[in-house]
């Protein structure tokens, strides 16, 4: 037998290696399948094109995604190119000789990987086949009216006709690793396990089915984790077979990973097996060369936002737009699972707050999640026309002034300013003010809601009653789909539209990572989460004082709905008490903790659980080293010494604060200094996300 390899880690400039030279990646071939390659539907969309430059550097032409093919979105994002490896060159044409539509090319993203995507359609005709395949291996019928699994099981039969007709050119090796990505992809692992082919797989789910439509029907789901009943609540839901599917892809793999703590604790109890890896999501961090460049960008685009405030609340602008802060939540419109029915009763209260103190901060919302519209608000349109008139008039009568000025000055005369405007401009200027009045409340959406009497964030709104009356301090926008910088209201792109914002707010009862407060973290925006993130789990064990970095945990876990919403709302007080310094500090921080979440260390996650698999399918050739994973103690960022920029910290007894707290805060804040002890934290050892055997759920939890 030959003398197994020995499979560890070693970090160059912050990039795993194989340590073991005799490994290199050319005996390795690696397949990662997804319903997502190249098509976007949801956030591992996000996952697969933004991890794809780390694990193409890594493996470089031994890299392949495998997905589904869709013209629309191959003519926009895929170049043609034949296979470099006369392996998959030859088992495509197998395919294609038996009617099978199989395109190669390179995905136009960062790192350009291989793609190799199946036509489903061209192999429907074979469905009815396939389906009485799976049901012999796996017990599992499919309905015909499920479209979906219909498809993931022509997806996954010829994923597995792939890698068997791949396989059998191979002797010795190269090896194969297949990573298969949530229940569409699972039909590929499946048969190819059932088929005994030489491939090491993994599996990873990054929400279980089952916890989502809990979840989304109000049920307490953490706190009765292990008192459901799975057969039944998949039943009652229509999705047995789908939750068959999932769960045997779990049992199936390898290795089985998922990409958080609450997600792992969640798959125990609803799939019956602990993942052996946690997979953290990762993204493509690109530093500014230029120190506090995302400083000038906020202020950029802040500017943009607010000539979108001066027309939609054209004739009630009396508050400062200096003063005003913008807080906003984007995501699916999923309104229990995504936190919106929290956010708006802690705005009620803090909008109640404001008042009571006579604060003279005004906040704006944006509630950014897609609905069905069908067209835009027409007094909301009417309103970027006010302002785009009024700012004609302004720069006519501007332009006038300044030559009749520049004249008088040349003649060396103080021009007298009661004869510098004429009866004309007087009267030009009156009506523009004229056409300001409004005899209507500004609207709270920007589009003409279709069923707007069921919708859940309307009739909410309704309910708590802020309608952006005058002597509202929140006010509340809902802009029903997705931003682009070619609308005629916000024409500013989802990335620009966070960056002038000042506080991101996802207070999620059910999200198994968060990609949107991560986002927020990475261009040096503060956002709220929860305890019930992947993401906010992941912050709270890498950071210490996650408030003072700008990353407010919510906890919904173990407090009740009721305490969970003050703590929302005193969160957004605060943050509305800072000064305009503690904000930039704040951002400063914030805009640091990047660094943890890019791929070029969360990336050796993936890469361990891909050791873990070749170790446990070819015991005989690899074996993991006993002292992998490697512990990760003192990898955490300190609280900063200087405070506040944490509301946490900081609460004041009143709503104003005196100029010497600032002056003390001056002194005490060392930009350079926190910054430089930031960087060596993140230097320190990363651990692998092994999850403890037999960890069980913390009894004590609150539906919220």
């Amino acid at each position: 037998m030959p003398l197994a390899r020995s499979l560890s880690m070693t970090s160059l400039n912050g990039l795993p290696q194989w340590e073991d030279e005799d490994l290199p990646v050319e005996d390795l071939l690696l397949f990662e399948v997804s319903w997502e390659v190249t098509n976007k539907v949801g956030g591992i969309y996000t996952v697969i094109q933004t991890k794809a430059k780390i694990t193409a550097d890594e493996w470089g032409e031994n890299y392949f995604l495998v997905g589904p093919y869709f013209e629309h979105n191959v003519k926009t994002q895929v170049e043609a190119c034949e296979p470099p490896n006369p392996a998959v060159k030859n088992a495509m044409d197998t395919m294609k000789s038996q009617g099978c539509q199989v395109f190669f090319g390179r995905w136009l993203i960062e790192g350009s990987p291989y793609v190799l995507l199946f036509d489903i359609g061209s192999a429907a005709w074979n469905l009815d086949k396939w389906k009485g395949e799976f049901w012999d291996v796996s017990n599992i019928g499919i309905p015909f009216h499920d479209r979906e699994a219909n498809d993931a099981v022509i997806f996954g039969s010829l994923t597995a006709w792939f890698l068997k007709e791949l396989s059998c050119q191979f002797d010795d090796k190269p090896n194969i690793v297949a990573h298969f990505h949530e229940w569409q992809a699972g039909v590929g692992l499946i048969l190819s396990r059932s088929q005994k082919l030489p491939v090491a797989t993994i599996f990873t789910t990054h929400a279980t089915l089952l916890g989502r439509y809990l979840c989304a029907a109000n049920i307490d789901f953490y706190n009765n984790l292990d008192q459901f009943d799975i057969d039944k609540e998949a039943g009652e839901r229509q999705i047995y077979h789908r939750y068959c599917m999932e769960r045997a892809s779990v049992h199936c793999a390898h290795v089985f990973t998922t990409v958080s703590q609450i997600t792992a604790i969640e798959a125990e109890h609803m799939l019956k097996r602990n993942p052996d890896v946690v997979t953290p999501n990762g993204l493509n961090i690109k530093k500014f060369s230029a120190m506090h460049e995302f400083q000038n960008l906020h202020s950029m685009y802040k500017a943009r936002i607010q000539e979108f405030i001066r027309g939609h609340f054209y004739g009630h602008l009396d508050f400062s737009l200096e003063n005003t802060l913008f807080f906003f939540i984007a995501g699916r419109y999923e309104f229990s699972n995504k936190g919106a029915d929290m956010f708006l009763e802690a705005l009620s209260r803090l909008n109640f707050l404001l008042r009571v103190h006579k604060t003279n901060v005004t906040v704006v919302v944006f509630f950014i999640m897609p609905a069905k519209t069908n067209n835009f608000n027409v007094e909301t349109l009417k309103g970027q026309a006010v302002r785009k008139q009024l700012w004609d008039t302004a720069q006519s009568v501007k332009e006038k002034f300044g030559k009749k000025l520049y004249n008088a000055l040349l003649k060396g005369e103080i021009p007298d300013l009661n004869k510098i405007l004429d009866r004309d401009d007087i009267t030009i200027m009156k009506r523009a003010i004229f056409s300001t009045q409004r005899h209507c409340l500004p609207p709270v959406t920007t589009h003409n809601m279709i069923d707007d009497g069921n919708d859940p964030i309307l009739n909410t709104i309704r309910r708590i009653g802020l309608f952006n009356n005058r002597t509202d301090r929140v006010k509340v926008i809902l802009h029903p789909e997705f931003l682009s910088s070619t609308s005629p209201l916000l024409p500013l792109d989802y990335e620009e539209f966070v960056r002038g914002c000042h506080l991101g707010v996802f207070p999620s009862y059910y999200e198994p990572w968060g990609y949107t407060p991560a986002e927020c973290t990475v261009m040096g925006i503060p956002s709220v989460t929860t305890n019930l993130s992947g993401f906010g789990c992941f912050m709270q064990e890498h950071v210490a004082d996650p408030a003072a970095y700008g990353i407010y945990i919510v906890d919904r876990r173990f407090r009740s709905p009721d305490e969970s919403c003050n703590q929302l709302t005193q969160f957004l007080y605060g943050f509305c008490q800072q000064s305009r310094r503690q904000r930039i500090i704040q951002r400063n921080r914030t805009e640091r903790l990047s660094d943890l979440l890019d791929w070029r260390y969360l990336g050796r996650y993936y890469m361990h659980a891909r050791h873990l698999a070749l170790s446990r399918t070819f015991p005989d050739k690899f074996e993991m080293e006993p002292s992998a994973p490697p512990k990760t103690e003192g990898f955490r960022y300190p609280r900063p010494s200087s405070v506040p920029p944490s509301p946490s910290v900081s609460q004041h007894s009143s709503p104003h604060q005196s100029e010497g707290e600032d002056e003390d805060e001056d002194e005490r804040y060392d930009e350079d200094e926190e910054a430089e002890r930031d960087r060596q934290n993140i230097k320190s050892p990363f651990s692998l996300g092994v999850l403890p055997q037999g960890k069980k759920k913390q009894h004590g939890e609150y539906r919220n």
